[in-house]
């Protein structure tokens, strides 16, 4: 087992304050003052509060059961569906993902709000789930680096929650990484701790390949990553 972890700072993460609008609902910088002006203060703040971790643990334990639509890691066999199940087919290893804003990000947010700023400790709230996605794709860049001198290709990061995998799942994702990896637990009802948090698979191998989301196929129209993820595609 190969495990690595990360930290970043906010300025690595380039986050962008027009995509944080349009994750408001505001598209092609469309937001009215004083959002613009609220989400650059939130942007500058943000190094203060984060503790931007991520890191992954590598296995080659793998396997797939394309009836069932299965795959599995060691003893453990993942429901993932039928979408996932065809992506992580051809893989010949898998790294288990997990990256987080960090309880303090989660901490500002629910204090803003508790004190009444409704807007800022929504702003917030996005800018975390934003710096949490920016992270895995730091951790996804950097094993893409490590394999593809030797002709490995990765996939996509998929995160239970996503497609058909049930968020449940993660009680078993969290048996092949160490206790407190990260600084991320789980709680008894599989939610991560701190909240601002994201587990999941990315399949390596010589076949593997990035399709990139098709969340408008997917049947779930109540899915955050699916509403946040066809708005900056139509923008």
């Amino acid at each position: 087992m190969e495990l690595k972890e990360y930290k970043f700072s906010i300025a690595e993460l380039h986050l962008d304050p027009a995509i944080i609008g349009s994750y408001m609902g505001y598209p092609s910088g469309s937001a009215p003052e004083p959002i613009p002006e609220m989400i650059e203060d939130v942007l500058t703040a943000s190094s203060e509060f984060a503790g931007v971790v991520g890191g992954y643990v590598l296995r080659d334990d793998i396997g797939h059961d394309k009836k069932d639509k299965t795959f599995s890691i060691g003893d453990e066999v993942f429901n993932v569906g039928r979408y996932i199940s065809s992506r992580m087919r051809k893989a010949q290893k898998v790294a288990i993902t997990v990256c987080t804003a960090g309880a303090g990000f989660s901490d500002w947010s629910k204090r803003l709000m508790a004190e009444g700023d409704m807007m800022k400790g929504y702003i917030v709230d996005v800018v975390g789930s934003e710096i949490v996605d920016r992270a895995m794709g730091q951790i996804q860049q950097i094993i893409l680096s490590e394999f593809q001198d030797n002709g490995m290709k990765i996939s996509d990061p998929y995160n239970p929650g996503y497609c058909d995998w049930s968020v449940s799942e993660q009680q078993k994702l969290f048996l092949f990484l160490p206790e407190n990896f990260c600084g991320v637990t789980l709680t008894e009802s599989s939610l991560m701790q701190p909240v601002k948090s994201l587990s999941g698979l990315i399949g390596i191998g010589p076949e593997v390949k990035r399709t990139g989301y098709m969340c408008y196929n997917c049947p779930d129209q109540t899915c955050i990553y699916r509403n946040k993820r066809i708005k900056v595609k139509e923008e």
